[in-house]
């Protein structure tokens, strides 16, 4: 499954999500979950901001060899699921490419419906979002300019939903039809509860307070 993870700037918020992915993906194996991220006003070129970049090895992942990217259609489409940061942001997106709506979310949005409901796919996640909307709650706040206690909090708020996402797919994806939709891409299955009800077996990578 390859996942695009959307900010404003590209240099924080949705690297942190991109580079946390990876990480994941390297230490369980998961050799066909890839991710990218982009900003829809990115500060293209520029590197990772120091203090996301301290956060994300902080979270176990690795911050080298990245320079900013705007955010493309093309980028969309090839996306089997886009997670944005905030509302604004995964609205510009589902403007740039209305096809991609139904598979396009803010990452907290993602992770409490699943957790919620009970979704099993992300067209179940699609179906149930009216139903269990959130007005202005979803957002995760761009912390540059902040303190370094603030990236922290913020890299740990994005890993927490990131992490049960991904190994939730992952561990529970084999289904009757080969674990595929109709479209041929992989079903997102979301265990309820998140977490905490995580197989013991898939420990999570170190996410938590900082050195």
């Amino acid at each position: 499954m390859h996942v695009l993870f959307v900010c404003t700037g590209n240099v924080c918020r949705s690297v942190i999500a991109e580079r946390v992915t990876r990480a994941l993906a390297a230490e369980h194996g998961l050799t066909d979950l890839t991710a990218e991220s982009a900003g829809t006003r990115a500060l293209v070129g520029f590197g990772v901001e120091p203090l996301a970049a301290q956060t994300i090895t902080g979270l176990g992942a690795n911050a080298d060899d990245f320079r900013a990217r705007k955010l493309k259609a093309a980028m969309i489409e090839r996306a089997d699921l886009v997670l944005a940061m905030t509302e604004q942001i995964r609205d510009e997106i589902m403007r740039l490419v209305p096809a991609a709506a139904g598979r396009t979310f803010t990452l907290l949005e993602a992770h409490r419906i699943a957790k919620v409901s009970g979704a099993r796919t992300i067209a179940e996640i699609d179906r149930a979002r009216d139903d269990l909307a959130l007005v202005g709650r979803e957002n995760i706040p761009d912390p540059v300019g902040l303190s370094a206690d603030r990236f922290c909090e913020t890299g740990d708020r994005i890993a927490e939903a990131v992490v049960p996402l991904m190994l939730a797919l992952h561990a529970h994806r084999v289904h009757e039809d080969g674990g595929f939709d109709t479209r041929g891409r992989p079903r997102l299955v979301v265990l309820p509860g998140g977490r905490d009800d995580r197989p013991t077996h898939e420990p999570l990578p170190r996410i938590g307070r900082h050195a």
